[in-house]
């Protein structure tokens, strides 16, 4: 079931349009129902997604504004020949911070700086980094982060997912997500088919056609040919940014764990068992010793990652409470990546659990993979020049489609309206019985797997039935009153 008026009477502008059409191209019921969906769809989520694409622009620039920004704290001045030990860093930057307790570090290689990040209370799910020269153990500077990312790359990300309006603006992009997908495939499906109703050559798919006059043709063939070129890499975003939205993102969590093929946990426990919620009472004999404010833990446990083979870029996460392994995860999200995991006796040195990326659910690394492509990191600046593509596309795509609107609109001066016509109504009437039998339910399931999409959906139903109850009473005749006896 998609947006149509269920009443099946057309607006009269519409009507009269319709009488001027050759009859070999009328409409199917499908395409009448998918063409008034996409119309719909086009002028009333395309907002969303335009904020979406300029939002989603803006961040694919964050690695070089990271460098313009940070530079001084992210990377060091001199590369020297041996880094110093990791303890000794970390001693250097709890004294230039000496509040929180250290959530992970990252030991710097290369011309990166090794990174100690601090929890705190007051900063919420945010951390305080301290950044520290490899080579010199001196502090290079201090910045409050998000998962790793720097103030600049946290409020870009903040405004592409929620506008900075917190759980309340994260509406908007699953809104712009759950119908992206739905415009793609119907508007190549659309194009598809008009191609092949004016037996146009099948370049024309991909190209558009410059004979046609200027107008709404011509429009329309900039306007579709983008599209079948963006297809595929839209339908990608739509898919990825579903994955970590609110509501559907949750459905797709329990859908992975249902499937058993969710991101396998890493046990910290020394017998392998899954470690207990209180934590508190749970011990073990000959646990570890080493905790967070330990620094010669962190060589310790580096020392063992390399051994197992854990190369490039590390992540060490201290345990939360004595009596646990501490976590060492490869963090290096460019193609190919590494993501292994282990865990580690910080007193004894010994790799305790394993968890490597080739062993994961096929489900979840194609998530994996996809949300790093999604942020533009998995394949470099490549990535970042895709993206930026796709969201300039988009926004060109987005302006033809408005433009296509205009210029459909009745110009004759007894018919001018400020805008064009949508499509017929009653495109579900025309429907068999099965595609009834077969739609209905399949959209119940889109709309429970997709919440956004299916209230979204519901609002169009009711808005453009009311429309068509309105018309359909500024159509009625007024009664005529019979004439007086005797005149």
């Amino acid at each position: 079931m998609s947006v149509t008026e269920l009443s099946g009477d057309p607006a009269p502008d519409a009507l009269a349009a319709a009488q001027t059409v050759r009859p070999g191209r009328q409409p199917t019921p499908f395409a009448a129902l998918l063409t008034r969906l996409h119309f719909y769809a086009g002028i009333l989520v395309a907002p969303f997604l335009v904020v979406a694409a300029l939002t989603g622009l803006a961040y694919t620039i964050t690695p070089q504004l990271d460098r313009a920004l940070y530079g001084d704290q992210l990377t060091v001045a001199a590369v020297g020949d041996q880094p110093k030990a990791l303890a000794e860093q970390v001693t250097a930057a709890r004294a230039a911070h000496p509040d929180g307790t250290i959530a992970t570090v990252a030991p710097g290689a290369g011309d990166r700086t090794t990174q100690v990040v601090f929890s705190l209370e007051e900063l919420g799910e945010k951390q305080h980094t301290v950044y520290v020269d490899p080579y010199t153990g001196e502090v290079t500077g201090q910045l409050t982060t998000w998962f790793g990312s720097t103030p600049a790359t946290t409020w870009l990300d903040d405004l592409h997912r929620n506008l900075h309006l917190g759980a309340i603006g994260r509406h908007y992009s699953e809104i712009a997500a759950s119908w992206l997908w739905v415009l793609v495939l119907g508007g190549v499906i659309l194009w598809w088919r008009r191609r092949s109703a004016s037996r146009a050559r099948t370049a024309h798919l991909l190209v558009p056609d410059l004979t046609a006059r200027k107008g709404v043709r011509r429009t329309r063939g900039w306007h579709a040919t983008t599209g079948v070129w963006l297809a595929v890499g839209l339908l990608f975003l739509s898919t990825t940014g579903l994955t970590w939205s609110r509501y559907a993102g949750a459905n797709f969590g329990a859908g992975l764990d249902m499937l058993r093929s969710g991101t396998p946990e890493l046990s910290t426990t020394f017998d392998g068992a899954p470690q207990p919620a209180s934590g508190g009472e749970h011990q073990h004999g000959g646990a570890a010793t080493g905790t967070a404010d330990d620094p010669v833990s962190y060589d310790t446990v580096l020392a063992s990652a390399r051994n197992a083979g854990l190369s490039g870029p590390v992540e060490i996460s201290p345990a939360a409470e004595s009596g646990l392994a501490w976590t060492v995860a490869q963090v290096d999200n460019t193609w190919p990546v590494a993501k292994d995991r282990i865990a580690v006796d910080p007193a004894a040195g010994e790799v305790t659990a394993r968890s490597d990326f080739a062993d994961w659910p096929l489900l979840a690394q194609l998530s994996s993979l996809g949300i790093q492509a999604h942020m533009g990191i998995l394949f470099g600046l490549v990535n970042q020049i895709l993206l930026a593509g796709l969201a300039l596309g988009l926004l060109c795509v987005i302006v033809w489609g408005y433009r296509m609107w205009w210029q459909r609109r009745p110009t004759r001066h007894d018919r001018r309206a400020p805008l064009g016509a949508p499509p017929l109504r009653g495109g579900v009437r025309g429907l068999p019985w099965w595609a009834l039998l077969l739609g209905v339910p399949l959209t119940v399931a889109l709309g429970w797997a997709l919440p956004w999409f299916g209230l979204t959906l519901l609002g169009f139903l009711v808005v453009d039935i009311t429309l068509g109850v309105l018309a359909r009473r500024r159509r009625r005749p007024e009664p005529v009153s019979p004439a007086p006896a005797g005149s």
